[in-house]
C-alpha cells in the first residue's frame, strides 16, 4: 500500500539519486562539462586562490654567478557567498490516494513530477549559467493594451512568476507570464500592474541572488568581480570582439589564437545564439563545406568547429559567441543536491491551508572562473 511514508522513503532512497544526477549532467551541455566540487567552502562564503601570470624565479646567469632570486606565483583571492537553489516537486493528497493500491501508479505521479522538475530546471539552470547574477530577465521598451514590449524574450517563458521592478528600484508586484510572442518580443501577464519604460523583470524573489554566470565575465558597468577590481588587474578583463557582421573561420580562429598565446587559455567548448548559429552555417554553406556534427557528454548532439563543439543555447545573448575553457571554471558547493527536511526528518510538508505536499530540492553553490582573460566574447554577429 502507498502512503505518504513511503512516498518519502521512495524520494530519498530511490529518486533523489536520479534527480541529482540529471540535474547536474542531463539539463545543460555546459553545466555537464564544468567541475563541481566543495574544495574553498569556508561557512556560506567561497575563497579560492586564483593563480595569474608566471613563476619568477627564472632567468638565465654565468656559470660560477649567482642563481636566479626565487619568486612565489601571483595569487588573487576571489571571495563570493554561496548561492540558493531551490527546486519544488508538489504531490496532492487525493493523488497518493488514488494510487495507494497500485505501486505502478505512484511511481507514474512521481516520474510526471520528477520530469516536470526537470523542465523548469532546464530553463532556470541554462539561463543562470549565461546570467550576471542580477536575476534580470529583460527590460520593458513599451506597453500597449496590456501587451509588454521587452528588450529580449529570451529569458522568459510561459508560466514563469517575475518581479516587476521601476527604473528608481522599487519593487511594482509580482505577476505571473500568460504567453510570450517571441517573433515580436512581447509578453502578457496577470495582475494589473502599470508597466513603463525601463522597468526591469526579474525571477521572482531572485534579483542579485543568482550564480555568478558568464554573463558577469563581460560585464563592463561592474568595477569588480569575485570581490576584486578589474581596473587593478588586467588579467580579469576577458576577449571581446565586435564583429558587426556575419562569422566567419578567421574570426573564431583570431580570438582562439588569442586565448592561447595572451592568456595560456585553450578552448574546448563555443557558445553561440540562434543567429550566430545560422551566420556561421550560412558561411559554411557559401563555400560548400560540410558542417561536422558531433555527441558532448550527457547525450547532447552539436554542430563543431576543428573538432570543438559548437553549441547553440538559447540563453546567450542575439548575436553572441562564448568561447569558453570549461576547465577554468568550478561549481563550488557546500553539499550536492538535497532535499529539505523538517526537525522530525520529513521532506513531504503539508502546504498551508491546501490538501497538498511539498518536498523542496535545494543546493548552495556559485560558479567561479579562475582565469576571466582566458574567455571570448564576439558579439554584433548578423547573417550576411
Amino acid at each position: 500500500m502507498v502512503t505518504l511514508q513511503n512516498a518519502e522513503n521512495a524520494l530519498k532512497t530511490v529518486y533523489l539519486g536520479t534527480m541529482t544526477d540529471l540535474l547536474n549532467t542531463k539539463v545543460n551541455p555546459l553545466l555537464a562539462k564544468i567541475e563541481q566540487t566543495s574544495a574553498d567552502v569556508w561557512g556560506k562564503e567561497i575563497r579560492t586562490a586564483a593563480r595569474f601570470g608566471v613563476n619568477g624565479g627564472i632567468g638565465a646567469g654565468d656559470e660560477d654567478g649567482d642563481l636566479p632570486t626565487a619568486y612565489s606565483n601571483n595569487y588573487l583571492q576571489f571571495v563570493t557567498t554561496l548561492k540558493n537553489l531551490y527546486g519544488q516537486i508538489e504531490i496532492s493528497d487525493k493523488a497518493i490516494r488514488a494510487s495507494k493500491d497500485g505501486s505502478g501508479a505512484f511511481t507514474d505521479l512521481l516520474n510526471a513530477e520528477l520530469e516536470g522538475l526537470l523542465t523548469a530546471s532546464k530553463f532556470n539552470l541554462g539561463r543562470m549559467l549565461y546570467g550576471d547574477g542580477s536575476g534580470r530577465l529583460a527590460i520593458v521598451s513599451s506597453c500597449s493594451d496590456g501587451v509588454v514590449l521587452c528588450d529580449s524574450v529570451r529569458n522568459i517563458i510561459e508560466g514563469l512568476v517575475i518581479d516587476v521592478y521601476s527604473v528608481s528600484g522599487s519593487k511594482k508586484g509580482t505577476v505571473r507570464v500568460k504567453y510570450v510572442d517571441r517573433a515580436a518580443k512581447k509578453i502578457k501577464t496577470d495582475g494589473n500592474i502599470v508597466y513603463n519604460s525601463g522597468d526591469n523583470l526579474y525571477v521572482q524573489g531572485s534579483r542579485d541572488k543568482e550564480i555568478t554566470g558568464i554573463g558577469a565575465l563581460f560585464d563592463n558597468n561592474s568595477e569588480s568581480i569575485y570581490g576584486v577590481n578589474k581596473s587593478e588587474h588586467p588579467f580579469l578583463t576577458p576577449y571581446s570582439k565586435n564583429v558587426n557582421g556575419a562569422i566567419d573561420e578567421i574570426i573564431l580562429q583570431e580570438a582562439i589564437d588569442s586565448l592561447e598565446n595572451n592568456a595560456g587559455s585553450t578552448v574546448d567548448y563555443i557558445a553561440c545564439s540562434q543567429e550566430a548559429k545560422y551566420s556561421y552555417i550560412d558561411y559554411m554553406s557559401s563555400y560548400k563545406r560540410n558542417i561536422d556534427v558531433m555527441e558532448l557528454e550527457g547525450g547532447f548532439k552539436t554542430l563543431s568547429y576543428n573538432g570543438l563543439p559548437l553549441v547553440y543555447d538559447r540563453f546567450v545573448p542575439e548575436g553572441c559567441i562564448y568561447l569558453l575553457n570549461t576547465k577554468s571554471f568550478k561549481l563550488h558547493q557546500l553539499c550536492d543536491w538535497r532535499f529539505l527536511e523538517t526537525e522530525n526528518g520529513k521532506i513531504l510538508r503539508q502546504n498551508q491551508g491546501k490538501p497538498t505536499y511539498t518536498a523542496t530540492l535545494v543546493k548552495y553553490c556559485d560558479l567561479i572562473c579562475q582565469k576571466p582573460n582566458g574567455q571570448a566574447l564576439l558579439w554584433g554577429i548578423r547573417r550576411s
